[in-house]
């Protein structure tokens, strides 16, 4: 099967589900030392945070990354909010209330020290007739954008679809969709949709004539006949979006609107048949146009400051037969965002084989290539594996593996070698953060006998790191240490080399192995004594040409306390972090329990090259200041000899 294999194999349809035996969700329930209370006093205080200062695309050398206000080196990590966007239960937004939205972003905010969230809202929810924009709908999704950013963190908003359509589909179908209104579909006159025999939903992109006439029909803006008159399909599409973008600038405050960083027009866009072209000249010839038409829309409807998050065709990465990935559009710029989504298909379908180091290097370089060519900065907004079901006991190192790529395109066997090879630290929203997983209750195509409660109520899927008991309690159900990662979150300078060493198990509620993947060579022994059976990352950066307004920060790992938190290099070397000096430990915006580290050099020459090792001490033999000295030492001839001045 072509890459149906993408997307789409990240969710198993009713039919494999049957010769499949779901594994067991002992393990994928909240761990409960993990779990996060948060109550109505702390979500008050939380909320009064400033949020964060807009984000640009800047030039770094020969990349782009985003940039803050005081010329920092961005790294944005966090969640899609949330596949319940697609469900009817929720009045198609990720939350049914502003009390939930706060209640995830403060659970968010403490548990993984996320700084990012990818919101999605629907075509549907927005316009649910032809005359019709559903205000009260966009005022319920700016209340709960307002959850994440009055706790600093950004917001990119996406507006939402999956084959298409719910509408599309029979009472009695194996699948579903999500994102154009039923006005649209009714005035299509698709064909009755089947998928024939799929085992994966998103063999519905390729199969189902129905599906596939709605979306060419909309790359090529249909005429449709309406009870309100007759209008071009994605000529409504388009005037909506402006609508509700318009509404959403008027209605966010003035520092909530900095904090979000830009639009996604269109999730996952595939072809409805391409019609004897390539991928590649469908792209050029009909999702490039629409994407500009978006930016037009946005830079009218008041977003002219922040950058569309454009994706290719879906199929672009699987290495299947639709090739695509805007190689031939010319450079995007500042305006856009390279915005890819990366599932491991083999891996979910035919590959039996567990995740391992520098597995998804290759996967993600790509990512950071295209975008390279392309003159503007990469993110990757969908990521991740299935929570139960056939395959999902690989499911902890598959994330850690996709983390690590991340991180660096370098294998950690091979990084202390080659750092500067590994590329910049992608930005990314792993998929996804759902804080009613596994107590849904929605009914399927409008099937009252169809009512889905389990994993995501969506097609099957259960993809989501977090779960609520019944109090409201949210814990992380994979590996806190695989979420919860030391990242550079503001460098002050451009980004050289990172890496990080999570030692995350390759099982469920602390069960499995624990591996060490960034492996010290034995030529720098003092490092290696220091951080073995530990949680380290490095950080290589280069000052910038002039004097920083702000300090580098990374976030720290709840493991990382300011005690047992040692750092070493040109900054600063020291066992235990003060709060003030050139280490220094600070809370994050928003929270209380998740911390920060700044470096701060000082009286550093524009262009110093600045190396600092932070480590995770909190187990192990107490660390010394001789052995901090000589790790110091080896430090700084590592960076000298693979970062020359």
């Amino acid at each position: 099967m072509r890459a149906a294999s993408f997307r789409m194999t990240r969710r198993a349809a009713p039919a494999l589900a049957a010769t499949l035996a779901l594994a067991p969700m002992t393990g994928r329930t909240p761990d409960p030392a993990a779990v996060a209370t948060v109550t109505a006093a702390v979500a008050t205080v939380t909320a009064a945070a400033t949020p964060p200062s807009p984000l640009v695309v800047a030039a770094k050398r020969q990349s782009r990354v985003f940039r803050d206000g005081d010329g920092r080196e961005v790294t944005l990590r966090g969640f899609n909010v949330s596949g319940s966007t697609k469900l009817y239960e929720n009045s198609l937004l990720p939350f049914r209330s502003t009390a939930d939205a706060a209640r995830s972003a403060q659970a968010m905010r403490d548990l993984t020290g996320a700084n990012v969230v990818r919101f999605l809202i629907s075509w549907e929810g927005v316009q649910p007739s032809p005359s019709t924009i559903d205000h009260a709908y966009l005022d319920r999704a700016v209340e709960q954008i307002r959850a994440f950013t009055g706790r600093g963190i950004r917001v990119l908003v996406d507006y939402h679809q999956d084959l298409y359509s719910s509408h599309l589909f029979d009472q009695g179908s194996w699948y579903t969709g999500d994102g154009a209104p039923e006005w649209v579909v009714k005035a299509g006159g698709y064909p009755k949709e089947s998928c024939g025999i799929c085992f994966l939903w998103g063999q519905n992109m390729q199969t189902n004539e129905a599906v596939r006439r709605a979306a060419r029909d909309f790359w090529r803006d249909r005429r449709i006949s309406t009870p309100e008159g007759e209008v071009g399909v994605q000529e409504a599409f388009l005037r909506q979006a402006a609508a509700a973008m318009t509404h959403i600038r008027q209605r966010l405050p003035e520092q909530d609107f900095a904090a979000v960083i830009g639009f996604d027009p269109f999730n996952e866009p595939y072809d409805g048949g391409l019609e004897g072209e390539s991928g590649l000249e469908w792209e050029k010839t009909y999702l490039m146009p629409f994407y500009q038409r978006f930016r037009a829309a946005m830079d009218a409807a008041g977003w002219a400051g922040k950058p569309a998050f454009v994706e290719p065709l879906v199929f672009w990465n699987t290495g299947f037969f639709e090739e695509g990935g805007f190689t031939t559009v010319g450079a995007l710029g500042n305006r856009y965002v390279f915005n890819s989504h990366f599932y491991d298909g083999a891996r979910m379908t035919i590959d039996p084989s567990p995740a391992s180091d520098g597995v998804y290097g290759a996967a993600m370089n790509e990512i950071r290539d295209r975008a390279r060519t392309l003159a503007t900065a990469p993110f990757v907004s969908e990521f991740g594996h299935k929570l139960s079901g056939n395959g999902s006991d690989r499911t902890p190192w598959m994330v850690r593996a996709m983390y690590q790529a991340m991180d660096s395109g370098v294998p950690g066997r091979n990084w202390w070698r080659t750092p500067a090879a590994g590329g910049d630290v992608l930005s990314s929203t792993q998929w996804h953060w759902d804080l009613y997983s596994g107590r849904h209750r929605e009914v399927m195509n409008r099937n009252p006998a169809k009512v889905r409660t389990e994993g995501d109520a969506w097609n099957d899927e259960d993809f989501s790191v977090v779960a609520a008991d019944a109090s409201g309690a949210l814990a992380t159900r994979l590996d806190r240490a695989v979420l919860d990662r030391l990242y550079p979150s503001a460098v002050a300078g451009d980004v050289l080399a990172f890496a990080y060493e999570d030692l995350a198990r390759s099982g469920y509620g602390g069960a499995g192995q624990q591996r060490a993947w960034l492996a010290v060579p034995s030529s720098m022994p003092n490092i290696a004594a220091l951080v073995r059976d530990r949680r380290f990352g490095v950080l290589v950066w280069r000052e910038p040409a002039a004097a920083p307004g702000a300090p580098t920060e990374l976030h720290l790992p709840a493991s990382f306390t300011a005690a047992t938190t040692a750092v070493v290099g040109d900054v600063a070397t020291r066992a235990g972090l003060p709060a003030s000096g050139p280490a220094a430990i600070a809370t994050e915006t928003g929270s209380s329990t998740a911390h920060r580290l700044l470096l701060s050099p000082s009286g550093a020459a524009p262009g110093t090259v600045h190396a600092a090792l932070v480590v995770g001490a909190a187990t192990g033999p107490a660390v010394t200041p001789a052995q901090l000295a000589a790790a110091a030492a080896e430090l700084a001839a590592w960076k000298e000899q693979r970062f020359p001045t």
